[in-house]
């Protein structure tokens, strides 16, 4: 996690100049650049294929050969900075100034291996990536003009994103009023959200007394995170921009804004650099080695400890709970930040479907759409709650003292809904169980949890575990660890070890039948319990992923041989109608009217006894008797006296409407691919599927087949038809000719 991130600066200003306050780690490095690439050192160049394959057949002779012709000074493939360039022995020696209370430069008996000595304790405490701290300190305090708003600054490889804050023109600290209009913080700043979810996070002063102003020696403080600015030029440049904007909002922007609250109301980073400043010169003006220095600043410190907390839990992707002034907070870096500087191909990202940045942002809110890769908030999802270690994590006691009145209610809630959620109830079937409302009230408090690492969202675990599951592309840790973690949780002889389990499920999701989690491991009602206990702790880990059922309906080239029959005798029935109907309407207006023939020129119609309007009305409905004997068709029949004639309209305009195409086209097998939209073609192949079916079941599948794209899960297709899994098992019995089924982790 956050690969990129080497160092955390506390760096002041006073009368004095800048001075870089403290560091965590003491000597942090940043990894090397090549200027070209750098030559295998082994001499067998492993990446030739032929040489890779005949490695065991080159000779020892052969091996030492190109060993020595490889050069073994490979110091000028590396990319230095500058200021590395330089002979460590004058560093620091001569120009640099000891604190005030510091003691008096070397005597002239001082022999040169002492004075050598010397200048290398007061390296340690006045260089940081090969540059003078005071130099760094002096880059990292900006004008006033600059404080107060996103910071950011590349040098060479490195690059510091902070949030620097300064005393007011009177030399008081005071809260800066609040803005009607969002104000520049830097790139990071042009989305007015990001803007509004800051100052929502800014201090409330209206509820807080009212510091006394007090003269201040400290002018600014700047609270600094050093990264190894990504090569534009490697694969890992990617969303850069995107990247630091989420470190300095979650982690730079937080702190300093807590810093400048509690400095505003009492004075507290001033007093901590007065100690931590005493304290080093203290320890330079006696020799004392800065890893002892630093130990001790650990100790006295709460900034010194709280930035060495921060600094590992950003490291190893976890929760920080730090401490500043006894204000205890939370903070982190979504987990999978870095992968916004890679290509997605570096990594698994289609073996589950994660939401799209855009979807997350609507569905999990602002602070989980980047770097999160959650699935989707659904209301057949599920939540499994995650082990909490109560001495780190006291929010988890939330009936603790610590908790206000005015929250009490919000406690004892999120308590109702801790005892209500299990893995084997969905989010809906939580909501129902407490009388909540799903979006307002079980939504909140799913994203409150996962966003703390208290739980984490997942399928639902059938009560019997006849769920089917799969393994994991690679696991987070080594399988000896987890092996040893598991048969320390679970030394029971029952239960095997945790290599012959996942072997055991591997194979079992391979299967057509009994390739559930009950048939394939438990096989004995008794040990539900005890199993149960296992998957929850194979899930908290990502060693398990349910196996959902995906559903396409196949339209068989049997199928669309019947209906494409079915369709050439209907056209034969109607053609054999329409003539039918065009003879009797011919007769009944023959018979009406002997002269009707000669008064319209043949055609049985009296047109000179027809107003305008009529006859323009009957020329669109009466056919002409040329077209009853092949001439052009005027128009189509109409008879008013036979319901018949009618129906012979609606079915063959219904038939003409359907798209056949040729018969090459609708005879070979093809899928529908989305039924809820399906075409009149398709919509004919639905229905002769129904063809002999139960009334019930050709209703159901009616009903749910719009769900049977192969995108929805069964989970899905259950909640929203609104059915139970035996109802959906009987479609899929009768209907199993034209289905095709699938498993698949998303």
């Amino acid at each position: 996690m956050a690969e990129t991130l080497l160092s955390l600066f506390l760096v002041n200003s006073s009368a004095k100049g800048p001075n870089l306050v403290f560091r965590w780690p003491p000597t942090p490095e940043s990894a090397a650049r090549l200027i070209r690439p750098r030559p295998h050192t082994d001499g067998l160049e492993l990446d030739n294929p032929w040489r890779a394959a005949h490695h065991n057949d080159i000779s020892t002779d052969t091996t030492n050969e190109l060993h020595h012709a490889v050069p073994q000074d490979t110091d000028d493939y590396e990319w230095r900075r500058p200021s590395e360039i330089r002979d460590r022995s004058k560093s620091f020696s001569r120009n640099t100034q000891l604190p005030s209370s510091g003691r008096s430069s070397p005597s002239k008996n001082v022999s040169f291996d002492d004075e050598y000595e010397e200048d290398a304790i007061i390296d340690e405490y006045h260089s940081i990536f090969d540059y003078s701290t005071q130099f760094l300190a002096g880059l990292l305090c900006p004008q006033r003009s600059l404080c107060h708003q996103k910071f950011e600054l590349v040098i060479d490889d490195l690059a510091f994103i902070g949030h620097p804050v300064c005393v007011e023109d009177d030399g008081n600290w005071r809260f800066k009023p609040e803005k009607s209009k969002s104000s520049s913080r830097g790139r990071g700043s042009r989305n007015r959200d990001a803007e509004d979810d800051k100052s929502e996070r800014s201090v409330n002063t209206e509820l807080r007394p009212a510091p006394q102003n007090h003269n201040s020696w400290l002018h600014m403080f700047h609270f600094v995170l050093v990264l190894d600015f990504p090569d534009p030029s490697s694969s890992a440049s990617g969303n850069l921009f995107k990247y630091l904007d989420v470190i300095y909002e979650q982690i730079a922007f937080t702190v300093s804004a807590v810093l400048f609250q509690e400095q505003v109301l009492s004075n507290f980073v001033e007093m901590e650099c007065d100690v931590l400043g005493s304290l080093e010169a203290e320890y330079i003006a006696t020799g004392v080695p800065f890893s002892e220095y630093v130990s001790h600043a650990l100790r006295v410190s709460s900034i010194a400890s709280a930035m060495k907390l921060l600094f590992e839990a950003i490291k190893s992707s976890t929760m920080a709970y730090i401490t500043l002034n006894d204000l205890p907070l939370e903070l982190q870096l979504p987990p999978y930040l870095d992968h916004l500087l890679h290509s997605e191909e570096e990594y698994e990202l289609d073996f589950v479907d994660y939401q799209e940045d855009e979807d997350e942002a609507r569905v999990w809110g602002r602070d989980l759409s980047f770097g999160w890769r959650l699935p989707a908030l659904a209301p057949w999802k599920s939540l499994l709650l995650l082990d909490a270690d109560e001495a780190l994590d006291p929010y988890m006691n939330l009936r603790g003292p610590h908790v206000r009145p005015d929250e009490r209610d919000y406690a004892n809630r999120l308590i109702k809904f801790l005892e209500t959620a299990s893995v084997t109830l969905s989010l809906a079937d939580m909501a129902s169980l407490l009388d909540w409302d799903l979006e307002t009230e079980v939504y909140p408090a799913v994203r409150w949890l996962v966003h703390h690492r208290r739980a984490k969202l997942v399928d639902v675990v059938h009560d019997g575990l006849k769920t089917i599951f799969t393994l994991p592309p690679k696991f987070d840790a080594p399988l000896s660890q987890l092996s040893a973690e598991f048969k320390e949780e679970f030394p029971l002889p029952v239960i095997p070890p945790l290599p012959s389990l996942l072997a055991t499920i591997s194979a079992a999701s391979s299967k057509q039948t009994d390739n559930h989690f009950f048939a394939a491991v438990v096989c004995s009602k008794e040990l539900i319990p005890i199993y149960h206990d296992v998957v929850l702790w194979m899930l908290k880990r990502d060693l398990l992923y349910t196996l959902h059922l995906h559903i396409r309906i196949l339209a068989t080239s049997e199928l669309k041989a019947r209906v494409r029959q079915a369709h050439e005798r209907n056209l034969e029935r109607l053609g054999g109608r329409q003539r039918r109907g065009r003879r009797r309407s011919t007769q009944k207006v023959l018979e009406r009217d002997p002269l009707a023939d000669k008064k319209s020129g043949g055609s049985g119609i009296a047109w000179l006894s027809l107003s305008p309007k009529s006859a323009r009305r009957y020329s669109r409905r009466v056919p002409s008797v040329e077209s009853e004997f092949g001439g052009s068709e005027v128009s189509r029949p109409y008879v008013d006296e036979e319901g018949e004639e009618e129906d012979a309209v609606t079915e063959e305009s219904d038939e003409g409407n359907i798209g056949w195409g040729t018969a090459e086209d609708t005879l070979s097998p093809s899928m529908i691919s989305d039924p809820g939209t399906a075409s009149p073609l398709e919509r004919k192949w639905l229905a002769a599927m129904s063809e002999g079916k139960d009334e019930h079941i050709a209703r159901r599948f009616e009903l749910i087949n719009q769900y049977f794209d192969g995108k929805r899960t069964d989970d899905e297709i259950l909640y929203r038809a609104e059915i139970s899994r035996k109802q959906l098992r009987d479609v899929l019995h009768h209907y199993d000719e034209y289905l095709q089924t699938f498993l698949h982790p998303a």
